[in-house]
């Protein structure tokens, strides 16, 4: 089992080849939280996220004989890059499984990087089994994305630049998907018995608390989650030992506080990630209260890679979770200057139009009845509540979507 001077071994192998990403301060969550909370921002890393860290302490430590014959990897995007980039910077062939649904920009991101992309199955646990195959037909290295030592000790690096920049550091809010980065930073602090890792779950794919729960490795029961970076759907053995060993409770999040998580991300830190990377933000924001304390609490930001079609749904999402974006269905008697009222009507409550559709039939219509779709936009949960009651009391039966 890997502990502090492992990672400390990780960390001069990777001096030179990652950067050691900044600190950022923010506001909005110390003043949610009532103490100092920093973003430890791996979304800046190279490739976007901490991934190769790992994948690169894995790399180097590759004898000769094993490096002739290449390596292979499977990943959603993240570990994809990150064994690409590694692999291109150490001169190794290598080989990428993704899922058919990956990421686009992280499927041409690793093609750049140099590695060879097959797109097969409909996760990464699937797209894992022909990375398998093809190492047992080629005898190329798997450097599987978080059941591995040198993996796990190469992210836990990420804990040991965050103890060195900030003394004080009694919290670290992490991201989990098969446990990796959790299980390398639990390891990197295991001599700081001031400081605790808590880790965070997708609830759509949460592995990790029935699997502590039952003291071993449980399948998910589902997968379903916009979190693809941390859709995984058992946890490795040698990140759930870690995790068990030194006690890391894993917390999990729901859909809606991952899109409120990107959201303030983005508007308050004007940083980008990709929903799994804010799934530490997305913790502190649903449940504040379990993360009180003195000391200053850092949480991971550890990935950028969204893609832009995913992050407009995303944004969307968190808005309507945030009470500040409204669709209304609005049946109307059908009549010349109908439309024109509600339009007024939601003017003068404050509410901004950013779409309108005219629905002359639908199977909910009567024949004298048109239907009206309007998007708005509103200013939090109070502003959408009094709009829907001002358009009721008015006369009109909006149903909100």
């Amino acid at each position: 089992m890997i502990g502090p001077a492992d990672v400390a071994a990780a960390a001069e192998l990777l001096a030179g080849v990652v950067h050691r990403t900044p600190l950022q301060h923010s506001r909005a969550l110390s003043d949610l939280l009532g103490r100092p909370v920093l973003l430890k921002c791996e979304n800046l890393q190279r490739t976007g996220s901490f991934k190769i860290r790992g994948a690169y302490a894995r790399l180097a430590r590759l004898p000769d004989e094993e490096r002739a014959h290449g390596v292979v990897a499977a990943s959603a995007g993240n570990h994809a890059q990150g064994v690409a980039l590694a692999a291109g910077l150490l001169g190794l062939p290598a080989t990428v499984y993704m899922p058919l649904d990956a990421s686009l920009p992280k499927v041409a991101a690793s093609r750049q990087y140099g590695a060879h992309v097959e797109l097969v199955g409909r996760s990464v646990d699937e797209a894992l089994g022909h990375a398998r195959e093809h190492a047992a037909r080629t005898g190329a290295v798997l450097v599987h994305p978080f059941d591995h030592e040198d993996v796990d000790a190469g992210q836990g690096t990420v804990a040991l630049e965050v103890v060195q920049d900030v003394p004080d550091v009694t919290d670290l809010v992490v991201p989990v998907g098969g446990g990796g980065l959790a299980a390398g930073m639990a390891a990197a602090v295991a001599d700081r018995p001031g400081v605790r890792v808590v880790g965070v779950q997708a609830a759509g794919a949460a592995a990790y608390p029935a699997s502590l729960a039952a003291g071993r490795p449980v399948p998910a029961t589902e997968l379903r989650t916009m979190a693809d970076g941390i859709a995984i759907g058992l946890p490795g053995s040698v990140p759930f030992e870690l995790l068990r060993a030194h006690a890391v409770p894993v917390a999990t999040v729901s859909e809606d506080d991952l899109s409120r998580a990107l959201l303030l991300v983005a508007e308050r830190a004007k940083l980008l990630v990709e929903p799994s990377g804010a799934a530490g933000v997305a913790a502190l924001m649903a449940r504040p209260g379990d993360f009180a304390g003195d000391g200053t609490l850092v949480v991971v930001l550890s990935g950028g890679n969204v893609d832009p079609l995913v992050l407009m749904r995303v944004v969307r999402h968190g808005l309507v979770a945030a009470g500040r974006y409204l669709g209304l269905r609005v049946r109307v008697a059908d009549r010349p200057g109908v439309l024109a009222a509600l339009l007024a009507d939601l003017a003068q409550l404050g509410a901004n139009v950013v779409h309108v559709a005219h629905v002359r039939t639908g199977p909910d219509l009567a024949v004298d009845e048109v239907g009206i779709d309007v998007q708005v936009e509103t200013k939090g949960h109070e502003h959408r509540a009094l709009v829907l009651e001002r358009l009721r009391e008015r006369g009109y039966r909006p149903d909100a979507g």
